[in-house]
């Protein structure tokens, strides 16, 4: 049986934390953090029976932070060049180790770590991870590292700006700026001589507050200073380096890997990456974080990528649909302009970079973009992201440190966020009205991804292109619909992203019943997200009138 792909990403460091003074800026003692402890075999058996199939651990890898381990033999990192009291998890300072703080006791984080993996196989899911190719932490150290292992950095040639064999990009003769932040006297002032290229392919020696200033661009053999010419043969320092990397995590079974800014790194080496790696582990799954359309195909194609993050297309125009700023008719032109590649497309409304549906700078609440949330999670065969909370409704309105009022969750910040503490306990009765409602309908469109057969394997069918005249109250900017066919079922669905209740005809054309096998005649057809029933009849070239409440949908199931 075909699985559609359903993920659940959560930062352990906020998931887990119950109790905490919440103090802007405040200490890992003052807020407190949560442990990778904190996902028992119950709360994962919950994840599970909520539809997941796998879960992202964001943030897992040790990264620079202004916590002290020292006592477990970590070097301490300058703050100058840490965002936030606990540190960016896109900021990674050991690729080879766990974080601390996830930790119930730091100097056992490997060994927490891999009880973590055999509780989430267990649990029936499979286990997700960061790899962060593009950029390490200003003060990289693996101390972790297999005997074997040379570090990053280690044996660089810095009187050279570039060089293949170097891991890093050195601008010769200056020193690194750091004026942009604020440091404690008692640290004295962070030398970085000389000084090296910023994470954000910034290449010279000034970063500003708004670059990745705590991180460095690591050097897969293009030389950005030299007309980006491509040094590839042979094989780069840092392309086996991190190969090696992504063999250690994927020995330890890790199951997929999540690729930050995948698209900042040459597909030359993600298509020796990816094939060194899945000739041993074939079933390693790699999702890559690609904003660039016309990339899209050879990250696929010729990089090896199982999956591409759908942002700038469907999450764009989802959100802009649900915020009445585009048509929902709009939606069509998504899946057209990737239809060869659909398949590899992950679909998602909210991420860690992304701000809060409920939040104000989105839709001001969560239960708006339902109609959006069964498009993105139901169109198509391809796998589908929620991000903790977001089932909730969590707004990511909190001023936490680092992190300001912006419509996100921080990952910066120690921080206690109330809606996740609520949600990571079995006891639903700590959830409001609100937040019930809308877990329940989340949770009844996760199991539908793999509940339902035409959801999971069916065929796919637009139905907007004979829905455009607005006949029979029909507006094809304010509602969407599809119908997914299976061997078995038949589903009919309409989103309704206006704020009234509406009462519609859907015209089905002929060509959809020849296509999809469809039988016309009268249908007693259950709404399988609320359970309730609707006579419908489908009749080529016909109207099926459809109620829909306002901000829903509806998922008929026709039988046959």
């Amino acid at each position: 049986m075909q699985e559609k792909i359903t993920i659940y990403q959560v930062l352990p460091r906020l998931y887990g934390n119950k109790a905490g003074q919440n103090l802007p800026h405040g200490t890992i003692e003052q807020n407190g953090c949560g442990k990778m402890a904190d996902f028992t075999d119950e709360v994962l058996a919950n994840i599970r029976d909520f539809g997941f199939t796998h879960i992202w651990y964001t943030g897992l890898l040790e990264h620079a932070t202004q916590t002290d381990y020292s006592a477990c033999g970590i070097r301490c990192d300058h703050p100058a060049v840490v965002k936030g009291r606990a540190g960016s998890p896109y900021a990674i300072k050991d690729y080879y180790d766990i974080d601390p703080d996830l930790a119930v006791k730091p100097e056992r984080r490997m060994k927490e770590f891999e009880a973590l993996l055999r509780r989430t196989h267990k649990a029936g899911m499979k286990v997700v991870i960061d790899f962060v190719p593009n950029h390490v932490a200003r003060q990289y150290f693996s101390d972790a590292k297999p005997a074997r292992v040379k570090d990053l950095g280690e044996g660089d040639d810095m009187s050279l700006g570039f060089s293949a064999n170097n891991n890093f990009y050195y601008i010769q003769g200056q020193t690194l700026h750091t004026d942009f932040t604020d440091v404690r006297a008692a640290d004295g002032p962070y030398r970085e001589y000389p000084a090296k290229a910023t994470g954000n392919d910034c290449f010279n020696a000034w970063p500003s507050r708004n670059d990745w200033y705590e991180t460095v661009k690591l050097n897969y053999g293009v030389d950005y200073m030299g007309g980006r010419t491509c040094h590839f043969d042979p094989v780069p320092s840092t392309w086996t380096k991190m190969t090696d990397i992504l063999l250690f995590w994927a020995k330890k079974g890790v199951d997929a890997f999540r690729c930050d800014m995948a698209e900042m790194v040459p597909c030359e080496f993600w298509a020796y990456a990816i094939a060194k790696v899945k000739t041993i582990y074939p079933a390693v799954l790699f999702i890559a974080e690609v904003y660039n359309p016309g990339l899209y195909y050879d990250y696929i194609h010729r990089g090896g990528f199982d999956f591409l993050y759908d942002k700038v297309g469907l999450y764009d125009t989802l959100r802009a649909v649900v915020r009445g700023e585009a048509s929902a008719s709009c939606i069509t032109g998504c899946w057209q302009s990737i239809d060869g590649i659909r398949c590899h497309m992950l679909n998602f409304l909210e991420n860690h970079d992304e701000q809060r549906i409920a939040s104000p700078f989105f839709a001001g609440e969560a239960l708006r973009a339902v109609p959006a949330l069964v498009v993105s999670a139901l169109m198509g065969t391809n796998p589908f992201m929620v991000y903790a909370g977001q089932e909730v409704g969590e707004a990511g309105m909190d001023s936490e440190g680092f992190s300001g009022i912006d419509g996100r969750t921080t990952i910066f910040d120690y921080w206690c966020v109330d809606s996740l503490r609520r949600l990571s306990t079995a006891d639903r009765s700590l959830l409001t009205e609100d937040e019930v409602r809308l877990y329940y309908i989340y949770r009844q469109v996760m199991r539908l991804a793999n509940g339902s057969e035409a959801v999971r394997e069916g065929i796919f069918y637009d139905l907007m292109y004979a829905n455009y005249d607005r006949t029979c109250g029909f507006n094809p900017d304010r509602q969407y619909a599809f119908i997914r066919k299976g061997k078995e079922e038949t589903l009919l669905i309409v989103a309704n992203f206006d704020a009234a209740d509406i009462n519609v005809g859907v015209r089905v054309p002929a060509h959809a019943f020849s296509f999809m096998d469809l039988r016309g005649g009268l249908y007693a057809a259950i709404d399988l997200l609320s359970g309730e029933t609707q006579t419908v009849e489908l009749k080529p070239d016909g109207f099926t009138m459809v109620a829909v409440a306002a901000n829903s949908a509806v998922v008929l199931k026709i039988e046959g």
